[in-house]
């Protein structure tokens, strides 16, 4: 069966550097600030994991980013990268291998703590060193916060996860049909009604 290959809610395909990938194109150089898109869903790479992240944040961005939202409130892994989705209006969501890691090394240089949680979930919170070293980097933390609320006032529902996943699903079930063989004549009918009945109603939405 073809779904097993398609990608479920909440879920995105990425590219093999980092971005998304649908319907084409070259790898992408970030969509959330410094140097630009990558062409749109039908035609190049969205930032997400390293392909954004590389040129939204610099070296040692992401660490104040992740430092910052965990002293407003302890949190785990996941609600991170939730939280700096929701902070960019979904144009960005970071990965798991990159904020992991970033984790890590907030706790090895003592500016968190982590204890094991519910769901054995680890819960991090943020050290009296931590406070330290926010309060030093105070105005950089805000400056990020500020590029974050531009990205997503540009108009992060326009790339929003939700909306590259199923036009990814559309591509690989594409993908895979055609590679099943040729096709007759009415199941070219067929497959062309679907996609610009799926047209009229993406036009349609207001």
């Amino acid at each position: 069966m073809m779904h097993g290959f398609l990608f479920p809610p909440g879920c995105g395909h990425r590219g093999h550097r980092g971005g998304w990938d649908t319907f084409g194109g070259g790898p992408g150089r970030g969509s959330l600030g410094g140097e630009g898109g990558g062409g749109g869903y039908f035609g190049g790479h969205h930032g997400g994991g390293r392909g954004g992240l590389g040129r939204f944040f610099a070296h040692g961005d992401l660490r104040v980013v992740v430092l910052g939202l965990i002293a407003e409130k302890p949190r785990h892994g996941y609600e991170i990268i939730k939280a700096i989705e929701d902070e960019v209006g979904g144009a960005y969501s970071p990965s798991p291998g990159v904020v992991y890691p970033t984790l890590t090394l907030l706790e090895e240089l003592g500016y968190i703590a982590t204890a094991p949680a519910e769901g054995g979930k680890k819960l991090h919170t943020i050290t009296p060193e931590g406070q330290v070293f926010l309060e030093a980097n105070r105005e950089n933390l805000a400056a990020l916060r500020a590029r974050m609320a531009a990205a997503a006032a540009r108009g992060g529902a326009a790339q929003a996860p939700q909306i590259v996943r199923a036009v990814e699903n559309l591509r690989m079930a594409l993908r895979l049909r055609l590679s099943a063989g040729p096709l007759e004549e009415a199941q070219v009918a067929a497959i062309a009604a679907a996609l610009d009945a799926a047209a009229r109603a993406v036009e349609g939405v207001r």
